[in-house]
């Protein structure tokens, strides 16, 4: 498992979107029993925090200290630093897996590897995610040109699974269907979507290697098209459910 966002764990937990509460009790409507869930790959515990209501205990797991330290807290939320791959819990424990936007990072065959061994036999894998946000036409356009042309070649090549929607990525599962869209919209000053944009793990390669932030190249362009528009983006949510084949 890549770890692409501890330089940036800070803005990460400010910038980020969410997950509407749409979305969390559609997921917990495939959900039988609510004892113990784990969130992998958990950030700054978003997900976790918002599936936390539901369960006795939620287990959080990241390889980032940085990311770990500025998690949100609940009481029935415990946090430790392992890798999606190779977990310390002990056999057919949780009821719920989750993954947020981070799934096409890990190693496929290790992670469901895992996963086989400790979700529970009615348990429920959960992958979610967001694709890249909709706006106005000319902010779009400025958009596009910087995840093209700009970083473009900066992308890890896991970053295509995101691309095609999740629909690519290897799920070993008996998939629960459903057909189900869910979208969050957001209203953003300049510096939320300044923010955002400076998480992306291209952002990040691109300031590494070149000692400048090439945010810089559309800065202008973009603060003057935000100013002239409503100030709305919109992310497509992205969703894949499964249960053991059993």
């Amino acid at each position: 498992m890549k770890d692409n966002f501890s330089a940036q764990a800070d803005d990460y937990s400010k910038y980020r979107p969410q997950y509407p509460q749409e979305m969390i009790d559609y997921i917990m409507s495939f959900v039988a029993k609510r004892d113990c869930a784990l969130d992998v790959a958990t950030g700054n515990g978003q997900l976790a925090a918002a599936i936390a209501p539901y369960f006795t205990t939620v287990y959080a797991i990241d390889i980032s200290d940085k990311q770990l330290d500025n998690t949100i807290h609940k009481d029935n939320i415990i946090y430790k630093k392992q890798s999606a791959e190779n977990t310390g819990f002990a056999p057919h424990q949780f009821d719920l897996i989750t993954v947020a936007q981070a799934v096409h990072w890990f190693d496929f065959d290790a992670f469901y590897k895992e996963v086989f061994r400790i979700l529970k036999k009615q348990g429920i894998i959960v992958i979610i995610g967001y694709g890249l946000f909709k706006s106005n036409k000319n902010t779009e356009a400025i958009i596009n040109y910087f995840y093209n042309d700009v970083i473009g070649k900066y992308w890890d090549p896991e970053r295509r699974y995101l691309e095609e929607n999740y629909k690519t990525i290897p799920f070993p599962f008996q998939e629960v269907y459903t057909d189900k869209k869910f979208m969050n919209t957001y209203e953003w000053d300049f510096e939320q979507l300044a923010g955002y944009l400076s998480t992306w793990s291209a952002v990040q390669h691109y300031k590494k290697q070149n000692g400048k932030n090439p945010l810089d190249q559309i800065r202008e362009d973009l603060r003057e098209s935000w100013a002239k528009s409503d100030k709305k983006v919109t992310f497509p949510l992205l969703l894949r459910i499964g249960k053991l084949n059993n």
